[in-house]
């Protein structure tokens, strides 16, 4: 039975019970992966790698699928082996994530020639980075002028918005840094947006309040930074030494 709280031992054994041998591999990946994530706040991303899927198996998951987003986490990505093995253009920034850090917690996933092209990637960035400014734009306007809505906005949007910035720092040919201050400021000096108001909602993130009456110059400051990146990312040229494509990192 699935339940809000559910851990990742949980849904590994009920992918199991529900696929059976045609479950190649269960894969966390990102942040979590690699012990960065912000205990109460970071996602839990999950790659699930079958043989196979009917309509029947995915309507078995429906309940556990369900309690695996109540508990805060984003949707479980499902692949069949062919899908994942030439998906890495349609999904490059998780692909990238996935080949620079995963944990395997069942079975066997294949890396065998697998890469992702630094052009796919470079639109894919943009068009994230496009769409969560207009996500955050969205949600000032039903926040207005509600400070804890306005922090909660601030805070949900952070393990997202790392993930474009790790991104940015791949298409410069960087291996991004595992301490999310570190990925802030570079990127901020990259793209020339001030990493300050970044930087508070990660100390919110982990637990630090914002400055009282600081909020709406955080949440401007926010702003104008993802609109600085758009534009950035918008005339966006790879550096002579950025490689071509990124492939697994060797562990």
């Amino acid at each position: 039975m699935a339940r809000a709280s559910m851990s990742l031992d949980e849904l590994v054994r009920q992918l199991q019970q529900v696929h059976g041998d045609a479950l190649r591999a269960v894969v966390l990946y990102g942040s979590a992966a690699s012990g960065e994530q912000v205990v109460g706040h970071s996602d839990f991303n999950v790659l699930v790698i079958v043989s196979s899927i009917e309509l029947a198996q995915t309507r078995q998951l429906g309940q556990t699928m369900r309690a695996w987003q109540e508990a805060g986490n984003p949707p479980v990505l499902v692949l069949t082996e062919p899908e994942w093995l030439r998906s890495a253009d349609i999904f490059p920034m998780e692909y990238a994530d996935i080949l620079e850090r995963h944990r395997v917690l069942h079975g066997t996933l294949s890396l065998t020639d697998l890469v992702v092209a630094l052009h796919d990637l470079r639109w894919q960035t943009e068009q994230e980075a496009m769409g969560k400014l207009l996500r955050l734009r969205r949600g000032v306007m039903v926040a207005g002028t509600d400070t804890a809505r306005q922090t909660d906005l601030l805070r949900s949007s952070y393990s997202a918005l790392l993930v474009i910035f790790r991104a940015v720092l791949r298409l410069h040919g960087v291996t991004p840094a595992r301490d999310a201050t570190r990925v802030i400021q570079d990127v901020a000096a990259r793209c020339g947006f001030d990493a300050a108001p970044f930087m508070a909602v990660s100390a919110l993130v982990r637990g630090t309040a914002l400055a009282p009456g600081a909020t709406e110059s955080v949440l401007a400051g926010y702003l104008s930074g993802m609109d600085t990146l758009v534009t950035y990312l918008d005339q966006f040229t790879p550096p002579p030494a950025a490689p071509a494509v990124i492939s697994p990192v060797q562990s």
